[in-house]
């Protein structure tokens, strides 16, 4: 998969750019969006294999921005990362709506996220299960999320 689309969404630009740079550098089709929307527009051009999204934006959450990415594009890895505890909420309401998503806690070092990729190259799927999409609507909370803390880093994302 190192020829892989990836799209990097953060709503912070120098993470979002800074991310896609790194799989540039290492191989990968990447391209970075500050918007979900964006994101979302330019897949129905053309599908990424891989979505990194950070959860906490404004107009839609990674997590929303993953259900439909998922709904539309099946095939779509999913990894999402976070440096705020508000969203392990959001977390378990995708979950109890049958969406497991892979979680990786800011500040992550550019290499584990280079990792995680690997391993979903390979079919060591992390970031999501298979299971069909599900409508977004009222979310109940029911299920913990799996998530994955990484430690402290210098020069992390």
């Amino acid at each position: 998969m190192s020829s892989a689309r990836v799209f990097v969404v953060d709503d912070e630009p120098v993470i979002a750019s800074t991310l896609a740079a790194i799989l540039q550098m290492n191989g990968f089709s990447a391209r970075f969006f500050t918007s979900p929307l964006e994101a979302l527009a330019a897949a129905r051009l053309k599908a990424p294999d891989v979505l990194i999204s950070d959860v906490a934006m404004p107009s839609i959450s990674g997590i929303d921005l993953a259900i439909q990415m998922r709904a539309q594009y099946p095939e779509c890895k999913i990894l999402l990362f976070s440096g705020q505890a508000a969203t392990m909420d959001l977390l378990e309401d995708a979950r109890s709506q049958g969406h497991d998503f892979q979680l990786l806690q800011k500040p992550v070092h550019p290499s584990v996220i280079l990792s995680m990729i690997g391993e979903l190259a390979t079919g060591d799927s992390l970031a999501g299960s298979r299971k069909s999409p599900k409508p977004v609507t009222a979310l109940p909370v029911k299920a913990a999320p799996r998530v994955l803390r990484i430690p402290q880093y210098a020069g992390t994302l």
